[in-house]
């Protein structure tokens, strides 16, 4: 630490979920698609293979912005496409949401919006949830607010507002940036998109990583006015000019104009999703009402620390937040059929033996 900033020392980074490579692992912690990337996208991704890559890639990516923009209605000056959705919302924490009032987001939300705020230096303030765990739109109207981020379904709870509610949310703050963070919504969500165009303070920031299974690929992008696009642009042009490389972008445009694989792939995990749902029901869990590719449980009988344990020591890997107000709770991605069959055998005897 002796050559450290006094940045680094007072950060407290995000955790990221693990990894393991361990044989036999029913790996459920990181809201990770079930299921393979479009055919079409991997094809294109093959494909982009070849001497061009001795060059840069288009630093614009506007062939991506240009397929985001035909298939959300807007224009190729509205999408701002990064490295990751993780990418385009810390360069969307300097570029809108650093203001002389603080900052406002949800005190149960995704962990990585008080690690930005720390790192740029921006002061925020929580906004409780209600006793059912949803957004109250309303406890965000006030004087002292700089900007407001929420995440639609809501991570790690998985509940969702409808477009209505963000559409207030977004009126009663007009004079404000509000940001939010769509990566679930295409698993029955209700996108805020169609705000944008009536709404200059609304930007929309989605990812291919989980409903077009591409993690691995490191695609996000941004939905906004010429305006906020240009913000972040300009923020991006300060840290890394050529973000999305050239294979990423071929994979990601495929996996646009692949719209018949991508509905057929969000229709098998929601069902899968209300499966587990019930399931994990008739074992005692209450289950709030998710929108996302995972549930968010807990079990009247059991602490939510010991029970993820237990299905560690069953090969099952869940994911556990030890924070107020959800300590009790598991978040479990939706995986396949067979996946939610070992799961629940795991949970049967994990809670067999604890009773």
């Amino acid at each position: 630490m002796q050559f450290w900033s006094a940045v680094a020392q007072g950060l407290n980074p995000y955790t990221p979920g693990e990894q393991p490579r361990i044989e036999g692992l029913v790996k459920l912690n990181t809201n990770e698609c079930p299921l393979p990337p479009s055919p079409l996208a991997l094809a294109a991704m093959r494909d982009a293979v070849n001497d061009s890559l001795r060059l840069y890639p288009d630093p614009e990516s506007i062939a991506l912005r240009q397929t985001l923009a035909t298939y959300h209605g807007l224009g190729v000056e509205n999408i701002f496409v990064g490295n990751s959705s993780d990418e385009v919302l810390a360069h969307t924490f300097p570029a809108l949401l650093k203001h002389d009032e603080p900052l406002l987001f949800p005190d149960v939300t995704y962990s990585f919006y008080p690690v930005w705020a720390k790192l740029f230096g921006i002061a925020s303030e929580t906004v409780a949830l209600d006793d059912k765990m949803r957004i109250v739109t309303g406890a965000y109207r006030r004087s002292s607010a700089g900007a407001i981020i929420i995440a639609n379904p809501n991570a790690p709870t998985g509940v969702a507002l409808g477009r209505d509610a963000i559409a207030r949310l977004v009126e009663e703050n007009a004079d404000i940036p509000v940001v939010v963070d769509e990566a679930y919504v295409d698993f029955g969500g209700e996108t805020s998109i169609p705000l944008i165009t009536d709404h200059p303070n609304l930007l929309v920031v989605r990812t291919f990583s989980k409903s077009r299974a591409l993690a691995g690929l490191r695609v996000g992008y941004a939905l906004g006015s010429a305006s906020l696009i240009e913000a972040l642009s300009r923020v991006k042009n300060c840290f890394n000019s050529y973000p999305v490389g050239s294979i990423a972008q071929a994979g990601a445009i495929a996996s646009v104009e692949d719209e018949a694989y991508f509905q057929a792939s969000l229709k098998t995990i929601v069902a899968e999703r209300e499966n587990m749902i019930a399931q994990l029901r008739e074992l005692g869990f209450s289950v709030l009402p998710s929108r996302a590719n995972f549930i968010f449980a807990r079990h009247q009988n059991a602490r939510g620390g010991e029970l993820a344990q237990a299905l560690r020591d069953r090969a099952v890997l869940v994911r556990h937040f030890n924070l107020p107000r959800i300590d009790d709770y598991l978040r479990i991605t939706v995986g396949k059929a067979e996946q939610t069959v070992k799961l629940v055998a795991a949970l049967k005897d994990a809670l067999t033996v604890k009773n």
